[in-house]
């Protein structure tokens, strides 16, 4: 990565505002899911190591711009306490007088400090310079370790980069580096995965992949709208309806590349209970939509992966929540893990299957940003990293 580093900084008695991705669920006052969590203690550590006073900054969920204590990061603040085995300090705002008060108050004491949730406040997704100068003023440099936020216009990971020292987090130099690792120097074959529910959502991330990957698999239902593209009958499956002759065009320059399922899940309902059934594709009923990929597909998918030396995957490949619809996703993640080749596993529901599976170990590299990824491999500038410094910059 040739961003200035955390590393590059001389964080020696100066307080660090710290951008952290810490989004995490909650239920019953307690995180559910700490991995973000844990993946920011390296940065903290660091910083603490070389004698910096880091306060954290992120947000959690999609407050309207006001407080929500539904959302608040209290929560967070015990689960990073535990984690991370020194006081953390959490306050009940991002700026203003009271956190002033409490950082000066805190220079002497150690540990880390947890401001509230940065979405409480309607400057943060508008990058209000009001709101991003107040949040200056807190520290004296700031690192960015939120590679899940890093395609967020937003205050604080853009207007605080702008008004302080900056560099890039240890988080955010391994997600950039895995990354470009897989589109800039594969090992191959690449094998790139990708599911989810719109063709709509990944139309360049398709262009982007089929551009440097050997072979892409598709699954999820944006697989419909291909099926829709070859004539075939889909039933109440999810279609849109406007990008069908883009499918196709994707189709026809792809060839052999692009590898659609050959069977799917069918069920009148997406739930649970509903009578699900495996059909050839083309052959869908008339009441029925598609909600995973079939057996014959995950073996097939399978091969494609065992062969790989690199693969990338991002999307479910059915209703992965729904049990019965869950096959397709778990079998494709153990595959994965048992590829031997360089994996890189993104987005919320693939991470989810892998956790579930207990398979992290057996991925090299789980990222943390589903969206940011995808944009990344896409080829899109991210905001919360072009605007921070290159080394010969610095």
């Amino acid at each position: 990565m040739n961003k200035r580093s955390v590393r590059d900084l001389d964080v020696g008695g100066k307080r660090v505002l710290v951008r952290v991705d810490f989004n995490v669920p909650v239920k019953n006052g307690q995180v559910t899911d700490d991995t973000r969590i844990r993946r920011a203690l390296p940065t903290i550590r660091h910083l603490l190591e070389n004698g910096a006073r880091p306060v954290l900054i992120s947000h959690r969920g999609r407050p309207k711009g006001e407080p929500d204590p539904k959302y608040a990061m209290d929560p967070v603040a015990k689960r990073l306490e535990e984690l991370l085995g020194v006081p953390v300090l959490k306050l009940d705002a991002a700026v203003g007088q009271e956190v002033e008060e409490a950082l000066k108050n805190r220079n002497a004491e150690g540990g880390v400090v947890l401001l509230e949730n940065s979405r409480f406040y309607p400057g943060e997704t508008k990058n209000a310079p009001e709101f991003a100068e107040q949040l200056a003023t807190l520290a004296d440099l700031y690192v960015d370790d939120a590679f899940g936020a890093a395609h967020r216009a937003h205050a604080t990971t853009v207007g605080v980069a702008e008004r302080l020292p900056a560099a890039a987090g240890l988080l955010m130099e391994d997600e950039i580096d895995y990354l470009d690792k897989v589109l800039l120097n594969p090992e191959r074959p690449f094998v790139a995965i990708l599911g989810g529910a719109k063709v709509s959502d990944k139309l360049g991330v398709i262009e982007s992949l089929l551009s440097v990957a050997d072979t892409l698999l598709i699954g999820g239902a944006m697989c419909f709208t291909f099926f829709k593209a070859q004539g075939f009958e889909v039933g109440k499956s999810l279609v849109e309806d406007e990008y069908v002759e883009e499918a196709g065009r994707l189709m026809n320059e792809a060839g052999e590349g692009l590898v659609l399922p050959v069977d799917i899940v069918v069920a009148k309902r997406m739930e649970e209970t509903a009578s699900a059934k495996v059909v050839r594709v083309g052959e869908i009923p008339e009441n029925t939509m598609g909600l995973d990929i079939g057996p014959e597909t995950v073996e097939r998918f399978g091969e494609h992966i065992m062969g790989a030396r690199t693969v990338f995957w991002n999307g479910p490949m059915g209703v992965f929540e729904i049990d019965a619809f869950a096959r397709g996703t778990e079998g494709v993640a153990r595959a994965v893990a048992g590829s031997g080749a360089t994996s890189i596993v993104g987005g919320g529901d693939s991470v989810a299957a892998v956790s579930k599976l207990g398979l992290e170990e057996a991925m090299s590299y789980i990222s943390t940003g589903g969206g940011a990824s995808l944009e990344y491999v896409e080829g899109k500038e991210l905001p919360g990293i072009a605007v921070l410094p290159n080394k010969e910059d610095a």
